[in-house]
């Protein structure tokens, strides 16, 4: 995927981002996830239905690489069963830390797949995934 593909993503992602704004249903499962460096602050909602995550939404503010990246996250893991989130969720933080991956589990997701190279940038991509996490139990 050549940079300009990857930068018209990352814009379309942020300004019109999937899922931006919670419906009315006490059932989503919400986590708030900061950035201490920076203004990113976002919460991040799924809904669950035998270990299916059947949506999920977030609300918040945040720079265009998290807006982006949760709005693809959140694309990406919808109709996905948790044990697949989990893989992409691990894919994903493997990628942005230059460690061995699957791209094929990543589809859009793959437009992060130089963010190493601004070290800054990389927890702005990982905060919706880390929110993911902590709804599923599994942050470390």
């Amino acid at each position: 995927m050549d940079d300009k593909l990857k930068r018209d993503i990352i814009l379309e992602h942020y300004q019109n981002p999937v899922n931006r704004g919670f419906i009315d249903n006490n059932n989503y499962i919400k986590v708030n996830s900061r950035n201490e460096s920076c203004v990113d602050n976002i919460t991040v909602g799924l809904l669950l239905d035998k270990g299916v995550i059947i949506d999920a939404r977030f609300e918040g503010e945040a720079c265009a690489i998290c807006t982006s990246a949760t709005s693809i996250m959140i694309k990406t893991i919808i109709g996905k069963t948790i044990d697949e989130a989990r893989e992409i969720i691990k894919d994903f933080d493997n990628m942005v830390n230059e460690k061995k991956y699957d791209a094929s589990k990543l589809d859009e997701l793959n437009v992060y797949n130089t963010i190493y190279r601004q070290p800054n940038r990389i927890n702005c991509a990982l905060l919706p995934f880390k929110a993911v996490k902590d709804i599923l139990g599994e942050r470390e």
